[in-house]
């Protein structure tokens, strides 16, 4: 199963309905009910298939389809046909997260076949890796239809291991468009790239303030939300004051942060440079365009999915990561929610990215188990 889905190309760039469709038709011949949640323009779709009763109270199996690219990296064999090496199997995608995806495929003819009291949902979403895009509108139809589940899973690289908490993702790009002239005559123009520098300076000084802010018992690694300018461009030569300008930056913001609150005070500096360069430069503009919104996941007081993981696979360890998932997404949505999946997530996005055969074992056993507790209950 795995080798089927890893031969689809599915980077974020590209369609995924091809997969989407090889999917549909095998859970369809399962009986599964099936709904497709497609994008904007219709590129690429996000499935949600039921196998059991009609009724509240089943589990969410959730897993994203696109994988990073692989231009650049250097890899020992094609990236996009499975390979065996030493009890580990490579891919893109092996590890995020088709492994689990394919796990959930191996287990769905048993979980047709048997007496579930419980219905088991699965939630196969796209553009994960661009900002979570894709789920938000299959959890708003889950959470908004009956029969309504009442806990998710979502099947990030965790080896196997249940995380009950995460980090958000909240990204923005800045693009200041001033007016160009000798830089020896400043007030003929407005340099882009001179007033770029204070707002980023600005997210800088936010990154300390997240820094202080985090509590002493953070169970967070590091500890403090993290906000970083990764991308940044802009000008045409040196005795040139800029045209234009641009930077994108990344927030990790912990469940005490506020993203969409510091994406709005970013957005009052923007408008107050704005009015600073139209002193010289009527024509200039700096718009702020949010990239990505991805809520933090927070550990839950006796949560349902964390109680039902811990329960399958023995392990009670506390435990959180600083990367986003779905999971925060489905937690606001109402869902209870905890990540938990084959494979480490120090493979993913690497070059002979891997998931260990061991570790798709534990999965299957891991879903073996599920299925006797919803016959069961």
């Amino acid at each position: 199963m795995l080798s089927e889905l890893v031969a689809f190309d599915t980077t974020s760039r590209n369609s995924n309905l091809e997969l989407i469709g090889w999917i549909e038709a095998r859970l369809s011949d399962l009986g599964a009910r099936c709904e497709r949640i497609a994008s904007a323009d219709g590129s690429k779709a996000n499935l949600h298939a039921v196998i059991g009763p009609d009724v509240d109270g089943g589990v969410v199996l959730s897993g994203h389809t696109d994988v990073v690219p692989v231009d650049g990296q250097d890899w020992s064999s094609d990236p996009f046909a499975l390979t065996e090496r030493d009890g580990r199997l490579y891919a893109r995608g092996a590890a995020d997260m088709k492994g689990f995806i394919a796990c959930a495929l191996a287990a769905a003819p048993d979980f047709a076949k048997a007496d579930l009291k419980r219905p088991v949902h699965f939630a196969f979403s796209y553009d994960e890796e661009v900002g979570c895009l894709g789920a938000p509108a299959m959890i708003e139809r889950m959470a908004g239809a009956a029969p309504r589940p009442s806990c998710v899973i979502v099947g990030e690289p965790t080896d196997m291991r249940v995380v009950t908490g995460h980090k958000g993702l909240y990204s923005v790009r800045v693009e200041v468009t001033g007016k160009e002239a000798h830089s020896s005559l400043v007030g003929d123009g407005a340099c882009a790239v001179t007033h770029a520098v204070p707002l980023m300076q600005f997210l800088v000084d936010e990154a300390e303030r997240l820094r202080a802010a985090a509590p002493e018992d953070s169970p967070f690694d590091p500890p403090f939300g993290t906000l970083t300018v990764g991308r940044m461009g802009g000008g045409t030569a040196v005795n040139i004051l800029a045209k234009s300008a641009w930077f994108e930056a990344l927030m990790r913001p912990a469940p005490w942060d506020d993203g969409p609150g510091l994406g709005a005070r970013l957005m009052d500096k923007a408008r107050e440079t704005e009015v600073k360069m139209r002193e010289t430069a009527p024509e200039a503009r700096v718009a702020v365009t949010v990239m990505s919104d991805v809520p933090p996941m927070s550990p839950e007081d006796e949560g349902e999915a964390e109680q039902l993981a811990r329960a399958l696979t023995g392990d009670n360890a506390p435990r959180t990561v600083a990367y986003g998932t779905e999971a925060g997404q489905f937690q606001q949505a109402g869902f209870s929610a905890v990540v938990c999946g084959p494979g480490s997530i120090a493979q993913a996005h690497q070059p002979d990215e891997y998931v260990e055969i061991d570790q798709l074992a534990a999965c299957l056993d891991f879903l073996r188990k599920l299925e006797r507790r919803l016959t069961a209950s």
